[in-house]
């Protein structure tokens, strides 16, 4: 009697609309789950075309691309022999669906579509696809003349079955489903389904891995089972780095635990598990027995094929193993910068362009490029011939083979210290010795000649010169004066990019990167079209508190001992002039909140749906022990006016790695107006009620105790 099976799950880097590369990268996994003994297969999500293929969805060109892939993992002789389950999108009835297909030896067996669609957050999946509604409901689906072709069939089940082999019974799940309420699972294993499968399109957000893991485990710790789940993994073409983590579960215990951030572009989990188990662990849950007495059946497609062998009593089974979850720390040091090289090889470009400011967020970008070496050197190190593969192309160089992440860091990234009257000598070392330490080409240029033609320009055609105010000038002046410099940065972050590496003799343009936290573009504390203007930004997802976290983290696991200095400095955009040489100007006093205040801001605008009335009431106690309801009113105003004020400048935010989920990115995550009332009237005249009640009420005698 067969009690063993092997099973195999896994993360896969797929691009977009790559179906080149996405075919390979099907067909390796499947070869790898077969050497490893494997009798099923399962691959993330949409892993056909790629994930993120957006609007493309609607094009007919993406699912006949789609089908071509199909036809041609069907031939293969990789897919022999094991059960593959590979994700597509499928027109029926002339209605789109997100789609498992699964077969076995050019049959297919069952094709799944899905049933709960994902839709917030950064998902809009109902945009492209319909909903599976019809529980329990299979018809048939005519397949197209080429995949008649090569399976000999002409139709095949369509809709919400599960599977029965010759000793096991399995069910499918596809990502959003195990997140909902009334997951499949729940009743699949009342109805006496021992193995689940999950095919995902899962992002990474900081610290979201233990919610997905607890979530996968608790499937089956209530009624028993064997729960696998595949995810993608890597930059698809977007914002999103989607984080593997592929996993396969037994009766609430972690069997096997893949990878979060890795270079490797195919990542193969395989297990082996005991039937056996699932059925005793079911057997005494007397309250689930009683439920699947009651459920109402599956339709089962007959599969003349097994997941174990007949002799397998010698064959061990693994055992449960301990999730090891990596710090917020290490999810910013390796998911941006898998994210970046991902980008960076994708995109055909010569490496990195960054103005470096010896401020916190551009160095924390520069350590994320750094961390970013260091992985590909360690890939390299550890043999992985497409890593070197695409270090060769990206330093046109056949021959080269990094030593080590300083030297690999000096022929992709180039850091630029862009000087002007305004900056101190502080900032200009720290640069300097940031650079130093991670190897970085570092250019050091001023920017004053530029920034006087511009203002002399104006002063010419209008007649007048603006002033700081420091010297005189109104505060129109000031920041119109601060704004030219720092567009002037931007404008030469792009023409530095363009040809630098052609005055240094070298091919190739650079990427720009952008170093604006989420926290300053959520309250607008950066100028439109200044230097948080670039190709893509790392750091646009995470908080300045993070950030802080992180620098201190690099400082320690990279001994990169510039970072001292740089996270002992208040911040500054040092563009107002300097007091005897030192630094006048700070972000918190230009802002009027601190940033700790502004990651609460965020979070209660965005995760907890409040508006200025709501976010008042909840910070009234929040900060009842610092903060008297007049000042939490002030607060809570001024935010809503800079917020409101700034929200514009998401509409040309440059493309960041998302990392928070009170992110403001306009693009499709916060879809929110950028042209607002600022006044809050109404709103705002709620708060004043309400600090008036309880100003009233404190100035009240408090009531003595009534026996």
């Amino acid at each position: 009697m067969g009690r063993t099976v092997t099973v195999a799950t896994c993360a896969l880097n797929q691009w977009a609309l790559d179906f080149d590369g996405n075919l390979a990268r099907i067909l390796k996994s499947i070869e790898i789950a077969k050497y490893k003994g494997a009798r099923y297969r399962l691959g993330p999500e949409l892993e056909i075309c790629g994930y993120g293929c957006s609007d493309h969805y609607y094009e007919s060109d993406t699912l006949l691309h789609s089908f071509e892939v199909l036809a041609k993992l069907l031939e293969s002789p990789a897919t022999q022999d094991i059960i593959c389950d590979v994700g597509m999108p499928v027109m029926c009835r002339n209605v789109r669906y997100n789609c498992r297909v699964i077969f076995l030896n050019k049959k297919i067996l069952l094709i799944r579509p899905k049933m709960i669609l994902a839709n917030t957050g950064n998902y809009r999946e109902l945009r492209w696809f319909t909903p599976w509604s019809r529980a329990r409901f299979v018809e048939e689906y005519f397949l197209p003349r080429m995949i008649q072709e090569v399976t000999g069939q002409e139709t095949v089940p369509f809709g919400d079955a599960v599977l029965a082999t010759k000793d096991t019974c399995l069910g499918s799940e596809i990502c959003e489903e195990l997140w909902a309420p009334n997951s499949p699972h729940i009743e699949m294993g009342l109805d006496g389904v021992e193995i689940f499968t999950n095919s995902s399109g899962s992002h990474h957000v900081l610290r979201k891995a233990h919610t997905r893991v607890n979530m996968v485990n608790s499937a089956t710790a209530k009624s028993g089972g064997i729960y696998v789940l595949a995810n993608q993994k890597g930059c698809d073409g977007d914002r999103l780095y989607y984080d593997g983590c592929a996993m396969i579960s037994m009766n609430g215990d972690t069997i096997a635990q893949g990878s979060q951030f890795s270079l490797n572009d195919v990542e193969v989990l395989v297990a082996t598990l005991d039937l056996e188990d699932v059925r005793s662990y079911r057997a005494e849950i007397s309250c689930r027995n009683l439920e699947a007495s009651k459920v109402n059946s599956y339709s089962r497609i007959k599969v003349n094929f097994a997941l174990s062998c007949s002799d397998d009593i010698c064959i061990p089974a693994c055992e449960p193993i301990q999730w090891r979850y990596h710090s917020p720390e290490e999810e910013i040091c390796l998911g941006p910068a898998c994210w970046l090289w991902d980008y960076l090889r994708r995109s055909n470009l010569a490496g990195f362009f960054l103005p470096l400011s010896g401020g916190i967020d551009s160095s924390a970008t520069a350590c994320i490029v750094y961390s970013m070496c260091h992985q590909v050197c360690l890939a390299v190190k550890n043999g992985n011939q497409g890593v070197l593969a695409d270090v060769r192309r990206i330093v046109n160089d056949e021959t080269y083979t990094p030593e080590d992440s300083q030297e690999f860091c000096g022929h992709i990234f180039t850091t630029c210290y862009m000087a002007s009257e305004n900056s101190s000598q502080d900032t200009y070392n720290r640069a300097k010795l940031l650079a130093e330490q991670i190897g970085s080409y570092h250019i050091n240029l001023n920017i004053d000649v530029a920034v006087k033609a511009i203002v002399g320009i104006f002063s010419m055609v209008m007649g007048r010169s603006p002033q700081f105010r420091v010297h005189g000038g109104s505060s129109r002046e000031n920041l119109a004066l601060q704004n030219v410099q720092a567009r002037i940065r931007m404008v030469l972050a792009y023409l530095f990019a363009q040809l630098s590496h052609w005055a240094r003799g070298m091919p190739g343009g650079l990427l720009v990167l952008g170093s604006a936290n989420v926290d300053e573009s959520l309250h607008g504390y950066l100028t439109k079209y200044d230097c948080s203007s670039a190709d893509i930004n790392p750091v646009g997802g995470i908080s300045k508190t993070d950030l802080r976290s992180f620098i201190q983290y690099c400082m320690e696991n990279f001994q990169l001992t510039a970072l001292r200095s740089i996270i002992s400095a208040p911040p500054t955009a040092e563009l107002e002039p300097l007091a005897d040489g030192q630094v006048s100007q700070t972000d918190e006093e230009d802002m009027g909140m601190t940033y700790t205040e502004l990651s609460v801001y965020g979070k209660l605008r965005k995760m907890a749906k409040a508006g200025p009335y709501s976010m008042f009431c909840k910070l009234i106690n929040m900060w009842k022990e610092i903060c008297t309801p007049r000042e939490v009113a002030s607060k809570v105003k001024h935010f809503f006016r800079m917020y409101s004020i700034n929200r514009h400048k998401m509409t040309t935010l440059t493309p960041a790695y998302h990392a928070e989920n009170y992110s403001p990115e306009d693009n499709r995550f916060d879809l929110r107006p950028f042209l607002y009332n600022s006044t809050w009237s109404w709103q705002f005249r709620s708060i004043d009620k309400q600090v008036s009640n309880l100003e009233s009420k404190e100035g009240k005698p408090v009531p003595e105790d009534v026996d």
